[in-house]
């Protein structure tokens, strides 16, 4: 389903983007804004929730039809609610995707006690790279090396390195 199509974008009015607007088909309150209009793919509506300041909707989906089958139906507190709801959780996810990709951990054994390695990615246009480290059971940093940013992180690849004495991976 694609974005409701509009003339101008539900975030982009006059007024300051803390003002309030409750109306049947925007709604705008606590951060957020709600825009229903005609769905682009088919004769029903569509529903885009928009975080202050985000150009991107976080979440779009179908509209109910109102009772007269033609036009949807309004926005109101219980439904905005529920669709702040559901947004927030949309990015919240997305959020944990994306830490999920770049920031990986595995715990090996040393030689005086667990150790934690970690790999963290930077996604850089230009110079992407990744920090390889190693905490000890104290929280103590024992080594940290660049590496590129496909460098796969297992727990043979951790042990490897530290049985290697920290030295940068080939």
């Amino acid at each position: 389903m694609t974005a409701p199509s509009t003339d101008r974008h539900p975030t982009d009015h006059t007024s300051n983007s803390g003002d309030t607007v409750h109306e049947d088909r925007l709604w705008r309150d606590d951060g957020w804004t709600a825009k229903v209009a005609k769905n682009e793919d088919d004769d029903g509506w569509a529903v885009a929730m928009y975080k202050d300041g985000e150009s991107e909707p976080a979440l779009v989906g179908p509209w109910t039809m109102g009772r007269d089958k033609k036009n949807p139906k309004p926005l109101d507190v219980g439904a905005f609610h529920t669709l702040v709801k559901t947004a927030a959780e949309v990015l919240r996810r997305h959020e944990q995707h994306l830490h999920a990709q770049l920031h990986k951990r595995v715990s090996v054994d040393g030689p005086d006690g667990d150790i934690d390695v970690t790999l963290d990615i930077v996604p850089d246009d230009y110079d992407p790279y990744a920090m390889l480290s190693a905490v000890d059971r104290f929280g103590e940093t024992l080594a940290s090396v660049k590496v590129p940013p496909t460098f796969k992180l297992s727990r043979n690849s951790a042990r490897a390195w530290v049985e290697n004495e920290f030295r940068r991976p080939q």
